[in-house]
């Protein structure tokens, strides 16, 4: 019997067989659009997307995951996994070999899973009408570890969604599903939006939209100090005769981090056109204090999305 107590296939060890190139085959872009499939690989990932699956198929929703393959040390040492895909909804794991594995895998050292999964990308419309209040845009972001970077960290600050320009990366490219780390099943994803019509969504459902550029006349400590004397102002007890503007705290910038925003974050080599710079709410610089020349954009992006996320969460 199979961890799903289902009737035992058998373990599979043709590394030429026609099922093992059909999924080593969603490594590239033209099989992944043709079935709107592709892989997840390693026990993180695996992990992260079963509980997605589960969590839709309780929910009376299409599941996440198609097939599992995995090789029995795998499972041996990652019980947590095979007790998820023993659960009702779940699908049947396949035992493989290692070799069979590294056959599937995009990887040259693959960690004992890999799983089908159906495209988990969602509407933009979806997003904008559950009222977010904190989104990371790519903006012709190219490199796949920094789409993924960015998408892990816009999932550790509790961000609402990832949208993503129409000419940046593929998120479901191997490499960018990997640097994820699971991040890619917990947020929902956007793709292939329209800038020009974005910044009029955005606009619309009341979200500042703040890019992220280091040339920027804003700076990010300024937004954060701001946000910091404002929540300050509030606390405290005004004395006799004082003066001033606590609401607005001194700050000469309307932009205000706790409220609902969206950061747009550029190319690697170009960064932000001026077109999207000039149509922004502001242009937000991250200081450094430092001698780098520059930020790499994932690890901007990091930061200014968790300064959001701390303004959001201390309003």
């Amino acid at each position: 019997m199979t961890v799903n107590g289902r009737p035992q296939a058998p373990l599979m060890t043709n590394t030429h067989a026609d099922r093992v190139k059909e999924v080593a085959r969603l490594a590239g872009r033209p099989s992944r659009l043709r079935r709107r499939e592709f892989l997840a690989e390693g026990p993180q990932a695996v992990r992260e997307a079963l509980r997605l699956h589960l969590t839709r198929h309780e929910a009376g929703q299409d599941g996440v995951v198609v097939d599992v393959y995995a090789t029995a040390d795998a499972l041996e040492r990652h019980t947590d996994i095979a007790d998820l895909a023993g659960q009702d909804g779940a699908p049947a794991v396949r035992l493989v070999t290692a070799d069979v594995l590294a056959a599937m895998s995009s990887t040259v050292t693959p960690q004992g899973f890999v799983a089908v999964c159906r495209f988990v990308d969602v509407p933009l419309d979806a997003v904008l009408a559950a009222a977010p209040r904190l989104v990371a845009v790519l903006v012709e972001v190219r490199d796949p570890g920094n789409a993924g970077t960015i998408i892990r960290a816009a999932d550790s600050a509790g961000a609402d969604a990832v949208i993503l320009t129409g000419a940046s990366v593929d998120p479901y490219n191997p490499k960018t599903v990997r640097s994820t780390v699971g991040s890619l099943f917990h947020l929902p994803l956007v793709l292939g939006v329209d800038l020009e019509g974005l910044m009029d969504g955005l606009r619309h459902a009341g979200i500042t939209v703040l890019a992220a550029d280091g040339y920027g006349s804003t700076s990010l400590d300024d937004l954060q100090d701001a946000s910091a004397q404002r929540r300050f102002a509030t606390l405290r007890t005004p004395q006799e005769g004082e003066e001033g503007d606590p609401a607005g705290a001194g700050d000469a910038c309307a932009v205000r981090l706790e409220d609902a925003g969206a950061w747009l974050f550029g190319n690697e080599a170009q960064g932000l056109s001026a077109d999207v710079t000039a149509a922004a709410d502001a242009r937000v610089a991250v200081p450094i204090y430092g001698s780098a020349e520059s930020l790499n954009v994932g690890t901007a992006a990091t930061v200014c999305l968790y300064a959001s996320a701390r303004a959001q969460r201390r309003r």
